[in-house]
């Protein structure tokens, strides 16, 4: 049987068909969720995609976080199911406090876009099992609000637990606290990062097919 995987649409997502896309990919089933409505259908993860959440008002994620989606989300996270938040997902996790820390405004004030190398730090969770703990790939980002910023004492928990799921390298982009460029919860089966791997899948529109592995680690996860 198929792996389902959902990709929510809130008002404002731009990425969520080429998340779907990965998963189709990768050899999932991707499942379109509604922000509106609390069922997942049946899915065995959920992807959170990229874009501007309710248009960014308040802060980045913080009016999705409350998204009727959420409500189910947020307590399957808390059980095991699989949840990966890119970029704007990535804010809605840390507002929905399954991931620590919050994303700020660029550092350098200006909209991000670039090719971007990444070193995977932790090839453990749902989502990095099928790579190399040490790798180094290159996906696309794209961000305004990507600085990752938290606590000291919440930092070095990350660090000494191994949390730090990838890493800037060449260049900080947006003054992410220690080159931090995506986290886990200690279960494992959340992850956020503020890259766009969706965007990295196929040979044909590159820059690389660094980011598939993403799809097919929860794929190969769900089923062992």
């Amino acid at each position: 049987m198929t792996t389902r995987v959902g990709v929510v649409t809130f008002p404002g997502s731009l990425d969520d068909q080429d998340a779907g896309r990965a998963v189709k990919l990768a050899g999932g089933e991707p499942v379109a969720l509604w922000h509106g409505d609390k069922d997942l259908h049946q899915v065995d993860a959920v992807i959170l995609p990229g874009g501007f959440s309710y248009g960014d008002y308040l802060r980045c994620g913080a009016i999705a976080r409350f998204s009727p989606v959420m409500e189910t989300i947020i307590a399957g996270a808390r059980e095991g199911l699989p949840v990966l938040g890119i970029c704007n997902g990535f804010q809605v996790l840390c507002e929905s406090h399954l991931l620590p820390g919050a994303l700020t405004r660029n550092d350098h004030l200006h909209f991000v876009c670039r090719d971007q190398r990444l070193r995977v730090e932790n090839a453990a969770t749902a989502w990095t099992g099928d790579f190399a703990s040490g790798a180094e790939i290159t996906v696309p980002l794209k961000n305004g609000e990507g600085g990752y910023v938290a606590d000291e004492s919440t930092l070095d928990a990350l660090e000494a637990e191994g949390r730090v799921v990838f890493r800037y390298l060449d260049v900080n982009p947006n003054g992410s606290r220690r080159d931090i460029a995506g986290i886990t919860n200690a279960a494992g089966n959340v992850v956020g990062l503020m890259p766009h791997p969706e965007h990295a899948v196929e040979a044909l529109t590159g820059p690389t097919t660094d980011g598939l592995p993403f799809f097919t680690s929860v794929l190969k996860k769900l089923v062992a």
